[in-house]
């Protein structure tokens, strides 16, 4: 998925009320852009880094600028943009790079379903099977020796989630969460229980009751985001 405009970059210099950040361009000039990220961010935005941005042409914004891409002290890229997660998935799964969600006649977003007021990612449908409803999650959060964890900071909402797609399960359709990892330097994904105890153990359950739950790691480049990989997801 390549970003909807050409990225610039700077230098990071703060993350503040969750979605703004401060940036100075090689001329000295510091400027705001906006954050697309309601995590941590832990690790993807210390002061120092580089940062791209892009820019839109909507005269009403505030803030014109988006920070896209970070790139750590390692030199490895992270886009920190979690919107970019369910089109990079969408992109992936409409040109066969998924295997296991494939051959499915039509793809639609943001369906409403479940009974906790939810919205699917991804509903997968064809006349000839049953229907699959795949949840799609940024993981960018990275520790040791390329270990990558979701989520990066407690989540009610993913909490959720994981309910509906147990619930989806056992009314005998198919129920997927999908990793979508945009961060060069994970190399696995675990649900990570010492951030959020009871999403590590709603996802232990869920693959319990059958869930699937599939990583994919994504090509970060200043240009664009592009599932390359399937990474394996670690039990809890």
């Amino acid at each position: 998925m390549k970003f909807s405009s050409e990225l610039k970059s700077a230098i990071l210099l703060k993350r503040y009320k969750r979605f703004l950040v401060d940036l100075r361009k090689d001329s000295g000039e510091e400027f705001t852009v906006h954050c697309a990220n309601t995590g941590k961010m832990t690790g993807c935005a210390d002061s120092g880094f580089k940062a791209y941005y892009s820019t839109s042409d909507n005269v009403k914004r505030k803030y014109p600028h988006s920070l896209e891409v970070t790139e750590n002290e390692q030199g490895q890229l992270i886009c920190v943009n979690t919107n970019m997660a369910n089109k990079v998935a969408i992109e992936a799964i409409e040109n066969g790079l998924i295997p296991e969600l494939a051959g499915y006649q039509k793809l639609t977003s943001e369906v409403k379903y479940g009974h906790e007021n939810s919205r699917i990612d991804i509903l997968l449908s064809s006349q000839d099977q049953v229907d699959c409803y795949v949840e799609v999650k940024s993981v960018t959060l990275l520790e040791t020796n390329g270990q990558g964890f979701f989520p990066d900071a407690e989540t009610v909402r993913g909490q959720k989630h994981l309910r509906e797609l147990m619930h989806i399960k056992h009314s005998n359709q198919r129920a997927v969460l999908l990793f979508i990892v945009m961060h060069n330097g994970i190399e696995n994904v675990a649900a990570a229980q010492h951030i959020d105890k009871k999403y590590a153990q709603l996802f232990a359950e869920a693959r319990l009751q059958g869930v699937e739950i599939y990583a994919y790691k994504a090509q970060v480049t200043p240009q664009e985001v592009k599932v390359i990989e399937q990474l394996s997801v670690l039990d809890t």
